[in-house]
């Protein structure tokens, strides 16, 4: 009986070669795939797929240039800038409105562009860093980000670019406490916070405000 037990390799899944783990395995997947999942008939999944690809055409003029676009009417404003306008600079960080990594200014304001639904954005101008620099010269918060070594890793620096532009715009020499409140929106991971508020102090003292 021991024997038989040790020779027997179906028992013992260490002694099972590669190929007889994926042949049951796809074995199984098969069997599976012919099962309604939860109930749910492929003439449901049909119609589930169709709502979910249900498209609109939105107007958006982004950093100056208007561009028609149709989305999935799911599809976020972050996906629509970097996947159909190919405008990458902004990021997808936490996707869920926590980090501001995808910070652009959206008819003036900052707004975190992961959580705001593309078709709720028809007809807005939308700014991001890749519309900060001008004639191939860097924005004076740009300019100042870059003295103060306020980008470590880089990841979060278009989001905090666009909050501290929006916030020079409406306060042409913000004080350190006012950027800290403004910026406590933007998460840095490399906790290099002390740099960025040097910077966008800097970038106020310059600029008078023409961030």
């Amino acid at each position: 009986m021991g024997d038989k037990n040790k020779d027997d390799t179906s028992l013992n899944p260490k002694q099972r070669s590669r190929r007889e783990f994926l042949e049951n395995v796809g074995s199984t997947a098969a069997v599976a795939s012919a099962v309604p999942v939860l109930g749910i008939s492929s003439v449901q999944a049909q119609s589930d797929t169709e709502i979910a690809a249900s498209k609109t055409t939105i107007q958006l003029i982004v950093n100056g240039d208007s561009h028609l676009v149709e989305v999935e009417d799911r599809w976020t404003l972050v996906e629509v800038l970097r996947d159909q306008l190919d405008l990458t600079g902004t990021k997808i960080g936490c996707d869920r409105s926590e980090c501001g990594a995808c910070t652009v200014i959206m008819n003036g304001k900052p707004v975190y562009s992961c959580s705001q639904l593309a078709v709720w954005t028809d007809g807005a101008q939308i700014t991001t860093v890749e519309g900060l620099a001008s004639g191939g010269q860097l924005s004076p918060v740009q300019q100042a980000f870059v003295e103060n070594n306020g980008p470590q890793c880089g990841f979060c620096t278009p989001g905090q670019l666009m909050t501290a532009t929006a916030l020079l715009r409406n306060n042409s020499t913000p004080n350190a406490r006012e950027v800290k409140e403004a910026l406590v929106g933007n998460l840095c991971r490399c906790s290099n916070y002390n740099a960025i508020v040097e910077a966008v102090v800097m970038a106020g003292e310059r600029s008078g405000g023409a961030a």
